[in-house]
């Protein structure tokens, strides 16, 4: 008899003998099961039907023997409560991103209060950024870029499978695009890709999510450079940029501020773990 106590303790255990997350088996067994998390503590002692116990093993495989992210053996990833699709074409989006998505959100409120404003996602991946936006406040036009194809389909499924008709869809490098389409833009995010060529990337990370998506160059600073180099051309007078950026980052962030916009208000904020994790530009053009 496979109950769910046995199954879980089985595989919490060899996931911890390869240095894998516990958590994640719990994961695995919601989704081999369809039960949240409270129905598994109640439920410890049921045995699960054969196709259930074949379903939860085969993706412990995945995720323990072949090396599988849990979010590519599932088919998505939750982000600001809602459900992502995500593969091997785009980032697994992370925790530290949903602050973003609230940052957002204050900034909005705090300078637009309530107006309907043009928003633009750079380098959007799975969409988790500009969806979201699109799905928490109506009065945002969204639009999301990436220069991958096959991204862009991802981003537009999920916006589709998650009812959001506020989505428009850009295959662009950075900015160039949106440049040529004379697109301007009251709010630009971004969580570009920043880390640095020759540092070490763990490899659940390296071997199964996509390499434009995670490197920024040999400091780690080159997509910000270039999104800044071109950003006066696609903002309206009064206009805020947002990033996420790597915590050690700090430094260079305020530098490429000082170099490209020079007049601008500008603050760099910690998240929860109090690392210095996104920096926010405030413009204002009109004198």
């Amino acid at each position: 008899m496979n109950t769910i106590r046995e199954l879980l303790l089985t595989a919490e255990k060899k996931a911890s003998a390869v240095g894998k997350e516990e958590s994640a088996i719990k994961l695995l067994m919601q989704h081999a099961t369809g039960k949240e998390s409270y129905e598994l503590v109640a439920n410890l002692d049921e045995a699960l039907p054969d196709e259930q116990v074949a379903s939860f093993l085969h993706d412990v495989s995945q995720y323990l023997d072949h090396n599988i992210p849990i979010q590519h053996v599932m088919g998505y990833e939750t982000f600001f409560g809602y459900r992502f699709k995500v593969n091997g074409d785009v980032l697994i989006p992370r925790f530290e991103t949903e602050e973003l998505v609230s940052k957002v959100l204050e900034l909005y409120d705090e300078y637009f209060d309530g107006q309907p404003v043009d928003v633009v996602d750079v380098g959007t991946g799975c969409g988790a950024i500009g969806v979201t936006l699109a799905l928490e406040e109506p009065n945002m036009r969204v639009t999301v870029t990436d220069i991958s194809e096959a991204a862009l389909a991802v981003a537009e499924a999920n916006a589709q499978s998650l009812g959001t008709s506020g989505v428009s869809f850009l295959k662009s490098d950075m900015l160039r695009e949106l440049v040529a389409a004379g697109k301007h833009f009251d709010l630009l995010v971004s969580n570009p890709p920043y880390i640095p060529m020759q540092e070490h990337v763990e490899a659940l990370v390296y071997d199964n999510e996509p390499h434009l998506a995670l490197f920024g160059g040999e400091d780690g600073l080159y997509f910000y450079r270039e999104i800044l180099r071109e950003a006066r051309q696609v903002l309206k007078p009064v206009s805020v940029i947002a990033f996420e950026h790597a915590y050690h980052h700090r430094a260079g962030m305020a530098a490429l501020v000082a170099e490209y916009f020079p007049d601008a208000k500008f603050e760099t904020i910690k998240d929860m773990q109090g690392r210095d994790r996104m920096t926010v530009i405030v413009n204002d053009y009109r004198y």
